[in-house]
């Protein structure tokens, strides 16, 4: 007991000596600090309508509880595995197609000798990312549309008919993953460049010495060099398995498609907004928040135990 007492005693000494000497560099974390509380952590609160039968006039603590009633009338919502399904399958093709894609690019740029070049090209890849996905859907319109698309003004111009692209079911996941690539692809080498540029250079002198071709310094120098960057995108990229892209495949989604591009986000703005079913909404978009904490829980855990790199 008297040890614990002054281990106790210790560490709030030490903790007295840290804010002491460090107390004004802590005050730069205080503007942050209070942005999370309010924008990011006190909205939080509003969770508990999920567990309510939630009433304008009743407001949120007011209304009353009904308990789990909205998670298992959505676990029993005849659209449930349809929501679900569509979920995984564009969130697992965007992650196998496009978690590679920006490693791909940056190991490219990173063999790019000629520094002009290398920096156009660059620059040229990252501009997509600030194009906001509604100009990305005109741009998409303009080249497919049935009527005034560039696609079908061709087909007609060699008397074949115009194909309605956006409106075909089969078409719909290219459509979404390769948008998807061409926006973020080049914004996204950027952090593989900077993992790149901490190889040391001295690894590719003393590997050209012992007759190691391109290949091989890639195998053996590149990739085991930007290992541990990869391994924390692809955990971070695990939590967004049950979160595809809303605003995208709103933007994209036509009636027709409308079976395989029902994914839950698109589900929980229509219940919640189109038809103000706010208590539900909120209880399918939590459901989606803990399977996603779940997965990142289960990846880091797996990785921990199989490999060195993990979140935590």
């Amino acid at each position: 007991m008297d040890n614990d007492k002054a281990l106790r005693f210790n560490h709030r000494m030490s903790l007295k000596k840290v804010f002491s000497k460090y107390g004004s560099f802590y005050l730069f974390l205080l503007p942050a600090i209070i942005w999370y509380a309010i924008f990011a952590y006190y909205p939080m609160t509003g969770i508990i309508i999920a567990f309510k039968k939630y009433r304008y006039g009743l407001g949120v603590f007011g209304s009353h509880w009904v308990g789990l009633r909205y998670f298992k009338e959505f676990l029993a919502d005849p659209h449930f595995y349809e929501i679900i399904r569509n979920t995984v399958v564009i969130s697992l093709a965007k992650l196998i197609v496009n978690f590679p894609a920006p490693i791909i690019l940056a190991l490219m740029f990173n063999a790019v000798s000629a520094k002009i070049f290398k920096r156009t090209m660059q620059t040229v890849s990252y501009l997509p990312h600030f194009v906001s996905w509604v100009v990305v859907a005109a741009i998409i319109q303009k080249f497919f549309s049935p009527t005034t698309g560039l696609i079908n003004d061709i087909r007609v111009s060699m008397d074949l008919k115009p194909i309605y692209y956006l409106g075909q079911k089969n078409l719909f996941l290219p459509f979404i993953v390769l948008s998807d690539m061409w926006k973020g692809v080049g914004y996204g080498s950027i952090i593989y460049l900077a993992a790149l540029t901490g190889i040391d250079p001295t690894l590719y002198e003393a590997a050209e010495i012992d007759g190691a071709n391109g290949w091989n310094k890639l195998w053996h120098i590149t990739i085991p060099g930007i290992s541990g960057t990869v391994g924390i995108m692809f955990l971070l990229s695990v939590g967004g398995l049950f979160g595809a892209n809303m605003e995208q495949i709103l933007l994209l989604q036509t009636p027709a498609t409308f079976d395989v591009s029902e994914v839950i986000d698109t589900y929980v703005l229509k219940r919640g907004l189109n038809m103000n079913q706010f208590d539900y909404a909120t209880a399918v978009g939590l459901f989606r928040s803990v399977i996603s904490l779940a997965l990142v829980v289960t990846a880091n855990y797996l990785s921990k135990k199989f490999s060195e790199v993990s979140l935590w």
